[in-house]
């Protein structure tokens, strides 16, 4: 485990920063073992699911890797999370033990009741007595390279939203290939922590990145571009790791010339499509490099890369190595010169599967290749640009949204007849979510009123801003929705 080898090497050595709470490789380590130690007083078992709902906090690093070092299994989840949403992941997974935040305990316990789960919250005062009277795991678990690390739920645009499952391999190969090849991170560096940690791009790029370098990260709960700014300036960070929006956020700042971000070396970003106009301007206003890559919560979640010396603006760069990319067609059979194909990735970044779903597995995942469902075309020097997105996932501020989920909320009013959730252009979060009904005959129910019954249903990143009620809604010859077709006034 890294983190072992990090805690004898630089026990000193600052791991976990937010704000003045400072945690020391020493400190983290020593803590994972406590956890271990309450795991174990609760039953956990090698191989159990223990769900984790924070934010970004150090005590969710704490958590994560006192879970693996129970040879548990983390199932990350979004604090915004309803309990709707919590008591499928956990229900799913078969985690029956979730920690969450103070902030998130009635969503928390009303889902883990749902799914018979016992909720422990983290953020309470009880929290640290309670693992000062545990008795410390001292050894770590032994678990196979092949083995599942974590589930990370993601979704298609039909059924349930799926885990993907994440090895040991898999992540560790992923972090190691962030530090070596991609970064070139040190104990010196410095990097941004505010990517939400349980998202696979924060997970592995930011986490597991820093702790197999022995380097730090700070660490930002909640996004914010002046705070974001402060902490750049305070720590001195040397990498910043972040989505489109978080790069519009703070070039829209007024103070931004202003703070001294001389310290910034290389500047990651992911999650959705960077514009060139953005990526120039904050290179023009920062003299830092920002380097686009590309990846998904089934590729761990690295797979391509632009590196500072080989780079080409608008490209998700070339893929990383031990990484193939192929372009195939329909038939999945390889697309000509400049054709348009489908990416399909195989390497050691490949998940497992998807938990308990082997069919889904079996579609997703053929002969080693991982078909991503994303468009794209490559050039003359083996760079790739997405085109387009087979699927129909809707991705808002990096946040992916998968509209059939929104479509059966609100599926679930007793006024909707018809829905079709889709994504619309939007200047700074990249996309917004919009939804078009049709209401049963004789019912009546206004925009408003729709809009706020998805507001309670899911998480706030995902419910429909714009809400049109239609009078129908365009559809093939077989009666499937044409959503590209949809016109919104």
């Amino acid at each position: 485990m890294n983190l072992i080898r990090q805690a004898d090497t630089r026990p000193d050595r600052t791991a976990i920063r937010l704000d003045d709470v400072v945690l020391s490789y020493a400190q983290l380590e020593d803590a994972t073992r406590k956890v271990a130690g309450l795991l174990a007083e609760r039953g956990v078992q090698p191989g159990d699911r223990v769900a984790v709902m924070l934010p970004n906090v150090p005590q969710f690093a704490v958590l994560y890797y006192g879970i693996l070092r129970m040879g548990g299994v983390v199932v990350p989840m979004n604090p915004l999370l309803k309990d709707r949403e919590i008591a499928y992941y956990l229900g799913n997974s078969g985690a029956k033990l979730i920690f969450t935040a103070e902030g998130c305990r009635a969503e928390a316990e009303a889902g883990a009741k749902q799914a018979d789960a016992e909720v422990v919250v983290v953020q309470a005062a009880g929290f640290a007595a309670l693992l000062a009277a545990v008795t410390p795991v001292q050894g770590v678990t032994e678990r196979a390279g092949t083995e599942t690390a974590v589930i990370l739920y993601t979704s298609g645009t039909t059924g349930q939203p799926k885990g993907a499952e994440l090895t040991h391999a898999n992540l560790a190969r992923n972090a190691e290939v962030c530090v070596d090849e991609l970064f070139g991170l040190t104990a010196e560096d410095m990097v941004f922590g505010g990517l939400p940690l349980f998202h696979v791009f924060g997970q592995t790029c930011g986490l597991n990145a820093v702790i197999a370098a022995g380097a730090t990260l700070t660490l930002l709960p909640r996004f914010d571009a002046a705070k974001a700014l402060e902490i750049l300036v305070r720590d001195r960070a040397t990498i910043f790791e972040a989505v489109p929006t978080m790069y519009m956020a703070l070039l829209n700042h007024p103070g931004l010339a202003e703070h001294d971000l001389s310290a910034l070396r290389i500047c990651v970003s992911g999650g959705s499509a960077m514009p060139i106009e953005v990526m120039t301007a904050f290179e023009q206003a920062t003299g830092a490099t920002v380097l686009e890559g590309y990846g998904l919560s089934e590729t761990s979640p690295a797979a391509s890369f632009n590196l500072p010396s080989h780079r080409r603006a608008g490209s998700i760069g070339t893929p990383i190595s031990g990484v193939e990319f192929r372009l195939v067609d329909e038939q999945g059979a390889d697309v000509g010169p400049g054709e348009i194909g489908e990416i399909a990735v195989l390497g050691h970044n490949v998940m497992r599967g998807y938990w308990g779903k082997p069919e889904e597995t079996a579609k997703a995942v053929r002969d080693g290749w991982f078909h991503t469902g994303d468009l794209a075309r490559r050039d003359d020097d083996g760079f790739y640009f997405i085109v387009d997105r087979k699927k129909d996932m809707i991705i808002r501020g990096g946040y992916n949204v998968y509209p059939r989920e929104i479509e059966e909320v609100l599926y679930g009013h007793p006024a909707v007849a018809e829905a079709a959730v889709i994504g619309v252009p939007h200047a700074e979060l990249g996309e917004e979510i919009a939804a078009a009904v049709t209401l049963k005959p004789g019912a009546v129910a206004t925009p408003d009123e729709l809009r706020e019954h998805a507001k309670s249903n899911v998480a706030a990143y995902k419910y429909p801003r714009l809400v049109h009620v239609l009078e129908s809604l365009p559809k093939t010859a077989t009666g499937k929705i044409l959503k590209r077709e949809i016109k919104l006034g």
